[in-house]
């Protein structure tokens, strides 16, 4: 039975590993190192940075490339798919090297708006395997301690949503407080700004960290042009962000 770890590894400081996180890495016979192209190396080369800092023996490291997303024939076909062709790839590497103990280090937590499990059961239909799960600091944890600000406001919900909601179908009626993830398209400019504030922020934990907040009318423009200027910079970007709409009284 291979025995496969899915590890959060937080939002790219070393700091964000548990230790239940460094003994799971510690204890893997293969590592899985996603690589995105070119344009996301970085990613690839802080998982490869993350062993060698908090490991004295990293185990061997397998590198792979990721398929390409092919949204042809609609969005959810597109990412069937894709996660189907992930997951081939995934047990190509592992029956590759013959690992019993592979692991994979995971982007933030693998239980919010990420695939890695999705796709792990994919594997399990291939593989004779076990999954186990270790949880690690998510993008919302690092953005509001970045900010030094509670998630939600006294005794209220908050709403966990994606970019492309937003842009279909608009603020929720039920809350006053969302968290937009997955967002290439800045999609705030699609609500009317008026009484929102935000608290934005991109590259998380990492030397780069950036961090804009205030009123929406007023930080919108500085937050699209940053955004730009930083993706040009590094070839990608990864950035998230929580809105407060504040009723009239």
């Amino acid at each position: 039975m291979i025995e496969l770890a899915l590890i959060g590894i937080g939002t790219g400081s070393p700091g964000h590993l548990t230790r239940e996180g460094i003994a799971a890495m510690a204890d893997a016979d293969l590592i899985l190192i996603p690589a995105k192209g070119d344009d996301k190396a970085d990613l690839a080369d802080l998982r490869r940075a993350l062993c060698q800092q908090v490991l004295a023996s990293p185990p061997p490291l397998a590198v792979f490339d990721m398929p390409a997303r092919d949204a042809a024939d609609g969005y959810r076909q597109g990412v069937e798919a894709w996660h189907d062709a992930i997951a081939e790839r995934w047990e190509q590497v592992i029956r590759a090297h013959g690992a019993i103990r592979p692991a994979l280090l995971v982007w933030g937590d693998p239980s919010l708006y990420d695939s890695t499990l999705r796709i792990a059961e994919r594997v399990a239909r291939r593989l004779p395997l076990n999954l186990r799960v270790i949880p690690g600091i998510t993008a919302i944890q690092a953005l509001c301690a970045a900010h030094a600000i509670p998630l939600n406001a006294v005794a209220a919900p908050v709403l966990i949503t994606t970019g492309r909601r937003i842009r279909d179908h608009g603020w929720p009626g039920t809350v006053d407080r969302l968290v937009v993830m997955l967002d290439g398209e800045c999609s705030f400019q699609s609500l009317d700004s008026e009484g929102l504030h935000i608290w934005w922020g991109a590259f998380l934990g990492m030397p780069n960290q950036i961090l804009i907040r205030g009123p929406l009318p007023e930080v919108a423009g500085h937050i699209l042009e940053t955004r730009a200027r930083a993706r040009a910079q590094h070839g990608w970007i990864m950035d998230i962000y929580l809105l407060e709409r504040c009723r009239s009284r």
